[in-house]
């Protein structure tokens, strides 16, 4: 077959999945081989063949064992996750924990059993929706672009990438799902004009809410140009969700109506599972559906139940809220208004529901929705347009895509840890990608030869309440005085949300790089809930900045008064005796009264004070060291007048200085002055 020098775009969605193309200047939705656009991410292991699709899904429907899905809800994450261990209740097939905390999947198939990786599974939907679009073009495919959830992180990124590999699939792009459906919108290729005759600026809403996922972008459409402003999700939440609430209300029913305990039979399970997801899609058009089922009951009976779209509302309420404060934070971080939103763009077939419409509606002040995208295909056609952008020559472009720019952003700030656990940002949240930042920093000892770079994302000025990316070594660096090394630190983010971080040092001539592609990379709503307690602890964050930064300077300062009086001969004279209880009672102050202030203004207040007489300090021990031994003796009988350090300077170091201690009699350990690692970063 001969070799088709396009590039198809595929919406891999965690419940249905979506395959396009973009020729002869338009965009085709491919159909499988039943003739529908949209094909179950479903794979069935049965009587020793591989089925995908809507033949799977009618097996798992019937209770059928063998039957995979949800593979996007597992792909990239570890076994001991709380949302796992959540999904495996309600999963007919069994999961297991596999290498470094892995995910497995384990079905029966020709006689033996097999461990299957999440990605295996995707990757048999790929070759399924890979097949069918080369018998619609009548070409072998081997390229293609794929959506994921923005909130997608680096390892189900890059899983998704294996996935597609293991189908055959060369990746040319991982694009957004809400940025390729405000592709297709703005381009105008659903039912509509769309944006890109505009003759303003466009600010529109991407409400992307799939089967397990969910997303919402604040995208700016300008004359070509497809700008995210903002973006903010939850990765398990979707109308999987709206359907395990349903089973719950149905399970009840069944347990307290009639005796029966269908937790324990998986293959009823499935089946009560795919008959709520039916009476779901019903009542999104209807206002009552009557689930029932023939002889589940004992003796055989029918079992029946009434189930009203008010009912629905009421048990998905919480899932409806969960969506509402998702939309209000993505316009938040975007410094948008209801007002200023021209359009609301609904895609994924559970924004049909009509409770979250007209949330949607009075939240946006009665405006109409827009209905000129498909919710289950928009997706798919912006793939298949950017597909079509990067493999085709500016040449050959079509009218519609030769001035389109997409530019994304990423989720979280990212950046490394400095000066003994401050977070040092280099890439802040929702800044367009690709991009690319570098900083300077150095060494925190002398003659240090390695430094440890530690990668983190996160919203907080510590590390220690952010989330760890990675780590690595930067060896062989000039021995010098510390801080005179310049270690120059590159952050960069690629079109597809891939990070590569580059340390170097030039007088060495050493470098290392790291690409962040492992599953240490947050995972799910833990994005979002890091945004949210960094806004709930910014005070108490401040705070404890402050101190660190206090613990440092007074730190050094301490060390070189030591210094100074370890240098001054002996016997010391009574002035240099209370420079030594001066010091004393400084690091006693240092380490038991400086970690329970609560007031940043007080620990400046303080710690300025403090430093003050250490200088006066320092400088008197100058002149102490100029007259020598002989006149430093003579001092004691002289007056103290010259000594900044007397009795009376005890009080800086006393009371609270203006703040309320947490504890003033706690003897707690103060920060160290020097990194957790002594051979961190300085910045």
């Amino acid at each position: 077959m001969e070799e088709f020098d396009g590039t198809i775009g595929i919406d891999l969605g965690t419940t249905y999945s979506c395959v396009a193309v973009f020729r002869s200047d338009a965009v085709e939705v491919i159909p499988n081989d039943q003739g529908n656009r949209t094909t179950p991410s479903c794979v069935a292991f049965r009587n020793g063949d591989v089925l995908v699709g809507d033949s799977a899904k009618q097996l798992a429907s019937r209770g059928v064992t063998g039957v995979v899905y949800d593979a996007k809800r597992m792909i990239g994450r570890k076994f001991g996750e709380k949302t796992i261990h959540d999904d495996v209740k309600r999963w007919p097939f069994a999961v297991e924990k596999g290498e470094n905390d892995g995910v497995l999947i384990r079905v029966e198939h020709n006689g033996e059993t097999l461990r299957l990786e999440p990605e295996q599974i995707s990757a048999r939907v790929l070759a399924y929706l890979k097949l069918c679009a080369e018998q619609f073009i009548g070409k072998r495919v081997k390229k293609a672009v794929i959506t994921v959830p923005a909130y997608f992180n680096d390892a189900q990124r890059e899983r998704t990438r294996a996935a597609a590999r293991i189908a055959g699939l060369e990746v040319l792009r991982i694009v957004n799902e809400p940025t390729a459906a405000a592709l297709c919108y703005g381009l105008g290729l659903g039912s509509g004009a769309g944006a890109q005759g505009a003759d303003c600026p466009v600010n529109v809403l991407v409400f992307d809410f799939g089967g397990g996922t969910f997303d919402v972008s604040i995208i700016a459409i300008d004359n070509g140009s497809f700008a995210v402003r903002s973006t903010a999700g939850d990765t398990h939440l979707g109308g999987q969700d709206v359907d395990t609430e349903l089973l719950r209300y149905v399970l009840n029913d069944l347990k307290n109506r009639h005796g029966v305990d269908a937790t324990s039979q998986p293959r009823l399970l499935a089946k009560l599972l795919a008959r709520c997801e039916q009476a779901k899609r019903v009542l999104s058009h209807a206002t009552t559906e009557e689930i029932v089922m023939d002889g589940i009951l004992t003796g055989g009976e029918e079992y029946a139940l009434s189930l009203s779209r008010a009912k629905l509302e009421e048990l998905c309420a919480n899932i409806f809220a969960r969506c509402m404060t998702v939309v209000q934070k993505a316009m938040k971080d975007a410094a948008v208004t209801p007002d200023e939103i021209d359009d609301v763009i609904l895609v994924g077939g559970s924004s049909r529901i009509p409770a979250l419409r007209v949330m949607l509606q009075e939240m946006f002040k009665g405006k109409r929705l827009c209905s000129s995208v498909h919710p289950d295909e928009a997706v798919a056609i912006g793939a298949a347009v950017q597909a079509s952008i990067i493999s085709t020559s500016a040449e050959q472009q079509s009218e519609k895509t030769a001035n389109v720019v997409l530019m994304d952003v990423v989720p979280l700030s990212i950046g490394v840890e400095v000066d003994d656990g401050k977070f040092d940002v280099i890439i802040r949240r929702n800044t367009t990608i690709p991009y690319c930042a570098t900083k300077e920093y150095s060494t925190v000892e002398d003659n240090q030869e390695e430094v440890e770079v530690q990668v983190f994302e996160g919203e907080r000025p510590l590390t220690r309440h952010n989330h760890k990316l990675g780590a690595f070594i930067l060896d062989g660096i000039s021995r010098a005085k510390k801080g005179d090394p310049t270690i120059t630190v590159t952050f960069s983010v690629d079109a597809d949300g891939i990070l590569t971080i580059t340390a170097s040092e030039e007088l060495a001539n050493v470098k290392k790089t790291l690409i962040v592609e492992n599953t240490e990379r947050l995972s799910d709503e833990a994005v979002q809930k890091m945004i949210e307690v960094a806004q709930n602890f910014s005070a108490k964050d401040a705070v404890a900045v402050s101190i660190m930064d206090a613990t440092q300077r007074l730190t050094n300062g301490f060390t070189e008064l030591e210094t100074a009086l370890a240098a001054m001969p002996l016997p010391l004279s009574k002035k240099l005796q209370r420079h030594v209880a001066f010091l004393t009672h400084g690091k006693q102050w240092l380490e038991q009264q400086l970690p329970n202030y609560t007031e940043t203004h007080a620990v400046d207040v303080k710690t300025t004070k403090i430093m003050k007489l250490v200088q006066k300090a320092l400088k008197t021990l100058q002149r102490e060291s100029r007259k020598g031994t002989e006149n430093n003796n003579e001092s004691d009988s002289g007056s103290d007048d010259d000594d900044d350090t007397n009795e009376n300077d005890g009080d800086a170091l006393g009371g609270s200085g203006g703040s309320t201690p947490r504890d003033s009699s706690a003897g707690r350990k103060r920060p160290r002055s020097n990194p957790r690692n002594d051979e961190g970063l300085a910045k």
